[in-house]
């Protein structure tokens, strides 16, 4: 059986339920949704069912999330599918898999944030809260939180290809920013636990505002600057430089224009996914282009709006070491 081959249905689940989980066997089983690594089941009204189906990682990712989650989940001001139990490989399904909290809400992909305060403040609570010195053993990321510059391949390939396809109307303003970011200081601070996905399908929202965070399989530790392209992602227009001052501490100078090569970096994916998505061709979604095509215009126009390659933002007191007290919850938590 190959990763690809595992048919994962309602009866299987529940099969695996009755068989490591008994006391979760007569809840409604019902498919959630399908991503990249996992499907998500619905069990009941308040849990899930998270099981590897398409990728190899995914196991490892999921095991990942289980050990490291439930201790930061307590700490993060906004709701988190937190893991509650595991599944391990069986013969009838030869791959770990687990049991979380639901969350409610609608990926940000299908509805976009729309209350730009609101959204602002509550994206930097979130990320001030997760963005601590983490421990010793913690995960590295699969690429995520380390050198921009190792993604020089990456950015090329996907700028040259939305370029061909006609979706980036200034492919040498993207350009511009990649090089800023890739030329900008590195971090020298500690490495910081990361969310390391931030794209709009894994952030929730309700009534125009950011609810809840899911897909922790890329949880690790690094730069802040990969998760700190999330409100060029995520926000509506001109909330960004809310999001910057509401976040503590105030990002430097180097970090704000790495933050904004991985943004980049992210954009061109998703344009590229949506333009799949639009064509009905493989791993394609059409909702992940409006939101990409959206960062792109922000970013182009934010470093126009300088004049040069420099802050967008008014000018931090921290320094490239984002050395602030991180220990004093009430330092780190912003001021509405």
């Amino acid at each position: 059986m190959t990763y690809t081959q595992i048919e994962v249905t309602a009866e299987l689940v529940r099969h695996l339920l009755r068989d490591q989980h008994p006391d979760l066997a007569d809840r409604p089983v019902r498919l959630g949704a399908r991503g990249w690594d996992n499907q998500l089941w619905r069990l009941g009204d308040d849990l899930a069912v998270r099981l590897p189906w398409a990728t190899q990682s995914a196991d490892a990712l999921l095991r990942k999330e289980h050990a490291w989650l439930p201790a930061l989940a307590p700490h993060l001001p906004l709701p988190v599918p937190v893991p509650q139990r595991l599944g391990e490989p069986s013969e009838r399904f030869p791959r770990p898999w687990i049991v979380t909290t639901w969350v409610p809400g609608e990926p940000a992909d299908r509805a976009p944030a729309t209350r730009a305060a609101d959204a602002a403040d509550s994206l930097a609570a979130f990320l001030t809260a997760l963005h601590r010195p983490s421990p010793a053993g913690a995960p590295a990321g699969r690429g995520r939180g380390g050198p921009l510059a190792d993604h020089a391949d990456g950015f090329a390939r996907a700028l040259t290809s939305a370029t061909e396809e006609g979706l980036v109307p200034d492919p040498e303003a993207v350009r511009i920013v990649w090089e800023d970011a890739v030329a900008a200081p590195a971090w020298t601070g500690p490495p910081l636990w990361l969310h390391g996905d931030l794209h709009p399908a894994n952030v929730l929202t309700a009534d125009g505002t950011f609810c809840g965070v899911i897909d922790f399989g890329d949880l690790c530790t690094g730069d802040p600057a990969c998760d700190l392209a999330a409100p060029w992602i995520l926000l509506p227009d001109d909330a960004a430089d809310r999001f910057h001052a509401a976040y503590r501490p105030t990002p430097d100078t180097a970090t704000l224009r790495r933050a904004r090569g991985w943004a980049v970096l992210r954009a061109l994916s998703g344009i590229l996914i949506g333009e799949a998505g639009v064509h009905g061709r493989p791993g394609g979604k059409a909702t992940w282009g409006p939101p990409a095509h959206a960062a792109l215009r922000r970013l182009v126009a934010a470093i126009r709006r300088t004049g040069e390659h420099g802050p967008v933002t008014t000018e931090p007191v921290e320094q490239s070491g984002h050395t602030a007290d991180r220990r004093n919850p009430r330092k780190a938590r912003p001021t509405p």
